[in-house]
């Protein structure tokens, strides 16, 4: 005879995180990606000259004479470097985000969507710098940020042809108006 008595089924108990932590997460991680921008935008201060293309291709004027070439290229090699940790380091957040086992699901979309910006950002950075350094600039770096790039190269001055030449591989490889560009002799 099979009278048996049927045990309660025991619930699960699963613990949830408060909302507001999820949101300090992400918020964090915006903001590291934010720092890491800022960043960015610090080191270009201090020496370098904005190229104006209402003036007149002649009358530009370019870095510092008193920098030395080896001062110049490891302006270049740190502000990449530092680009990339910076980058690395808010990528590594966001990851941790996504495999959290007790995030939600809105909160590791929204973590997968800003590291496939932050992938795209990288790949339109690389390929632009590539490119203006196949138009024969002996360094070059791109930053983007948001709808706004700012693209640093080694020069004395640019020529109003390189002026176009350098807004156009922006516009082609991130889809930023030359309005939007600001273009830096170093």
């Amino acid at each position: 005879m099979e009278n048996q008595l049927e045990m309660p089924k025991q619930e699960a108990k699963v613990t949830r995180r408060p909302p507001a932590r999820r949101q300090i997460v992400i918020a964090c991680a915006i903001l590291l990606v934010a720092a890491a921008l800022v960043l960015n935008f610090t080191l270009f201060g201090g020496k370098t000259d904005t190229v104006d293309p209402n003036v007149p291709a002649g009358d530009q004027t370019g870095g510092d004479s008193n920098q030395t070439e080896a001062e110049v290229d490891g302006y270049f090699s740190a502000t990449q470097v530092s680009r990339q940790r910076a980058r690395d380091e808010a990528l590594e957040v966001l990851q941790s985000v996504v495999d959290n086992e007790n995030a939600d699901e809105a909160t590791k979309t929204g973590a997968l969507l800003e590291i496939s910006e932050l992938a795209k950002e990288m790949e339109a950075e690389a390929n632009i710098e590539a490119m203006v350094l196949a138009k024969g600039f002996q360094q070059c770096v791109a930053i983007l940020n948001g709808e706004s790039c700012s693209v640093v190269v080694k020069s004395e001055s640019l020529q109003a042809n390189q002026i176009s030449q350098i807004n156009e591989i922006v516009y082609e490889q991130a889809g930023i108006l030359p309005a939007n560009v600001r273009i830096i002799t170093k």
